[in-house]
């Protein structure tokens, strides 16, 4: 049996049923779970002082591009809305192989950690050059993060009149057996599980109605989520109603995509209606503030969506329309867009918190991650509150007012995954250098 006692918090932030907030309490965690909550409890193990810090539950990323971190900032596409950003990256990501697959989650899963992450999604729809999502679940493992990959697939290219390149696309036999081999060989359906698949179409402009419709019923029939981008823009609005007839919340009803095992990304442009059958489906919504302003995709209508009920988790999308991966950073943001589009009483930095951590979760279906209560997985950030970010704060619980952007400690199944602000896991420098190495060869 392993124990661990973080002491003495500041604050603790539970996000529990009861949104409890503790002063001075101690959390003692035994066998990768959250044991006991209280004041001087005693230890046989390692102790983890916490004064002067803040802590809460580990944060939880439900969309991302994990791949793309070695193609930020790339010239062409920073100043292109959607369709042309894509256009201009899909070449160079033609180039990727496994080891640019492996090494990109790496660099990508280290930066959210720092972050304060310990359960992320990640999206990859194109396997180039041998590349498969084992790659980055590996990579997950090897850091020790708490993972949902999805296999997602591109199957309509340009030659059909989709958008990405033939040489991105598979055949949809091909990817609803590569769906089934990567169900069978990682996924964990069991509470505490560390590695869970969902499968995924990449959208509705890159692959076939029949093969949303078949990925739907695969995924039912294996018991994993299902996740896609829906509604992320004008565009795609106008590529919906031309194409099919309809908009994208009714294309997804129609084929089988809305329920409690589905999660879309971006959600930009739903409208009432929209939100209303999301919400009434119990369909849940991958919130990306910051790729959604970063393409002038617009704000995404997350105080609506939280009013009627639908389930709201935050993504930091993929790095390359980010152009980062700092989690706490994209709470803030969801926080000051629906103040820039509803009024300053429309997020609180506590709600804001809330949708970063069990918000997630539930949208991830893991209500045994996103809170700290008896039960629950050792999933645990701890934010020193004692330096210049928060000098002056009269609340030093309203993280995302101040700071800090950076965790000091960060447990995930009671695992120390970073350490005094230093991931513990990998050999982070190595991994930077591999990953600009890596960029400048793919750049030419």
């Amino acid at each position: 049996m392993t124990e661990i006692v973080i002491r003495g918090a500041d604050h603790l932030l539970t996000m529990d049923d009861d949104r409890r907030e503790l002063s001075g309490a101690d959390i003692r965690i035994t066998d990768g779970v959250i044991a006991e909550i209280g004041e001087g409890l005693d230890s046989a193990g390692e102790v983890i002082r916490a004064e002067g810090c803040v802590v809460t539950p580990g944060l939880v990323n439900t969309h991302h591009h994990l791949y793309q971190t070695l193609t930020r900032a790339v010239p062409g596409g920073q100043d292109a809305l959607l369709f042309g950003w894509l256009k201009t990256l899909y070449p160079i990501w033609s180039r990727f192989g496994p080891e640019e697959m492996r090494i990109s989650a790496l660099t990508g899963l280290a930066e959210l950690a720092l972050s304060g992450c310990t359960l992320t999604s990640d999206h990859l729809y194109l396997y180039p050059n041998g590349a498969r999502l084992d790659d980055t679940i590996h990579a997950a493992r090897e850091i020790g993060m708490r993972f949902h990959p999805t296999r997602g697939a591109m199957s309509i290219g340009e030659s059909q009149g989709g958008l990405p390149p033939d040489m991105l696309v598979e055949r949809e036999a091909a990817i609803l057996e590569d769906c089934i081999r990567v169900i069978d060989t990682f996924h964990d359906a069991s509470v505490g599980a560390m590695t869970r698949v969902g499968v995924a179409p990449c959208s509705p402009f890159s692959v076939s109605r029949e093969l949303m419709r078949d990925a739907a019923l695969l995924a039912r029939d294996k018991g994993v989520m299902m996740h896609t981008h829906l509604a992320e823009n004008d565009e795609d609005i106008a590529y919906s109603l031309e194409q099919f007839g309809c908009r994208p919340g009714q294309y997804a009803e129609d084929l089988g995509w809305t329920g409690p095992d589905v999660w879309h990304a971006h959600c930009v442009k739903l409208d009432g209606a929209e939100i209303d059958l999301f919400a009434s489906s119990r369909t849940g919504v991958a919130h990306c503030p910051c790729s959604n302003c970063r393409l002038g995709s617009g704000i995404a209508p997350v105080r609506a969506m939280r009013d009627a009920g639908v389930n709201v988790g935050l993504g930091v999308d993929g790095s390359a329309s980010n152009d980062a991966a700092n989690l706490v950073a994209e709470a803030r943001q969801a926080m000051l867009l629906q103040r820039v589009s509803r009024g300053a009483d429309a997020m609180s930095a506590r709600e804001a918190l809330e949708i970063a951590t069990r918000g997630g979760a539930d949208v991830l279906g893991r209500p045994d991650c996103g809170r700290i209560e008896v039960g629950a997985r050792a999933d645990v950030a701890i934010w020193d509150v004692s330096g210049v970010e928060s000098a002056g704060s009269w609340d030093p619980a309203a993280l995302l007012m101040t700071g800090p952007t950076r965790v000091r400690d960060l447990l995930v199944e009671g695992r120390q995954v970073v350490r005094d602000g230093v991931v513990t896991t990998i050999d982070l420098p190595v991994v930077v250098e591999q990953a600009n190495r890596m960029a400048r060869a793919l750049a030419g």
